[in-house]
């Protein structure tokens, strides 16, 4: 590669940092005169790169979008930074319906990369083990997703096409507070214009979302994140379970999270003035589930007095793990639990 054709691409990472860089900046950095560094400018608006000058005291270059991504200059740092976000994108599910680009894109770049550096990536992945298995995920429409993000900078109504996990479809107009990732899919949380209530909806199962006139106000309060885990901790399920348990928020929140359970003290209990409301006290937990089976293992794991006010199943569910756990616990090393069979 010639020097002033390597000068032109260092030019060209250095307008890709960011920002307006002045002539004398850039003609510094690059060890020629000011007339150079603006003869490779010229090089690069020829070769369709959208460099764009500045006028004034503290004018200079500046990259300006264009109708195509310019060719980019990546630091070895950067270049693994990438490929392993679009690694990690497609394991966790939050990528578009456009399954191919995140591998097309992965291609491209290990394509270029230096031997040293894909030698580094090979290493890396080789080494690399994740905890969960990967799984099949419903991913949103690009155009969806930022239709709506863009609804939700300008505070715009957006009207959505939806289909619920029953299968119905209606139309609503959503006033959208925010997007929000979470367990490997998409959400957008915000009013239901219609309603004018609160919902949680996926991303996915959103066929057509167009930007609407008006603005809106978002509410204060939670943020996206804190209506969405809220919204699954009280969404409606098969089973509604009332605990109350003797402990700290921190000890209870460690095995019933906020998207699992909702926590609240009853008045009766309220702290009095100059309590420590750090002390383990009875709280009252409510949860919304489909199944009650997982319930007792994480009752047990708590290690704390709970009281069970509802349902009743859940208690003969309690009672029956707990009478399991005291057989095993009784079993003779020689003899399966509950059996006379000697262990073979």
């Amino acid at each position: 590669m010639s020097r002033p054709t390597g000068r032109v691409l260092t030019l060209l990472e250095l307008l890709q940092s960011g920002g307006t860089r002045t002539v004398a900046e850039l003609a510094d950095r690059l060890g020629v005169e000011g007339r150079t560094v603006r003869r490779y400018v010229d090089q690069l608006i020829d070769l369709d790169v959208p460099v764009e000058s500045v006028r004034g005291r503290y004018g200079g270059y500046r990259l300006a979008p264009g109708h195509r991504l310019p060719p980019l200059m990546l630091s070895d740092d950067e270049a693994l930074a990438v490929l392993l976000g679009l690694i990690a994108g497609r394991r966790t599910g939050l990528t578009t319906t456009q399954h191919t680009a995140s591998e097309t894109a992965s291609a491209k770049i290990r394509r270029v990369l230096p031997k040293h550096i894909a030698r580094r990536l090979d290493t890396l992945l080789e080494a690399l083990a994740f905890t969960d298995e990967p799984g099949e995920f419903d991913t949103p429409d690009a155009g969806t997703l930022l239709t709506i993000a863009d609804a939700v900078r300008h505070r715009r109504p957006v009207s959505i096409r939806y289909t619920d996990r029953g299968g119905r479809r209606s139309e609503r107009t959503l006033l959208a507070y925010g997007i929000v990732a979470h367990a490997g899919r998409w959400y957008v949380t915000g009013q239901d214009a219609r309603i004018g209530e609160d919902r949680t909806f996926r991303l996915d199962r959103i066929a057509d979302a167009r930007t609407l006139p008006g603005s809106f106000e978002p509410p204060v309060g939670p943020g996206p994140a804190q209506r969405v885990l809220s919204a699954f901790a009280t969404a409606e399920y098969r089973h509604e379970v009332t605990l109350r348990i003797h402990g700290t928020v921190g000890q209870i929140r460690a095995r019933l999270p906020v998207g699992v359970a909702s926590l609240e003290e009853p008045e009766e209990d309220a702290p009095v003035a100059g309590e420590d409301r750090a002390a383990e006290r009875w709280l009252r937990v409510e949860l919304r589930v489909e199944r009650l089976d997982w319930l007792p293992p994480v009752l047990a794991s708590l290690d704390r007095p709970f009281v069970i006010e509802r349902p009743d199943e859940l208690r003969g569910l309690v009672t029956t793990l707990a009478d399991r756990l005291t057989s095993y616990a009784r079993a003779k090393p020689d003899r399966r639990p509950d059996s006379e069979e000697p262990m073979p």
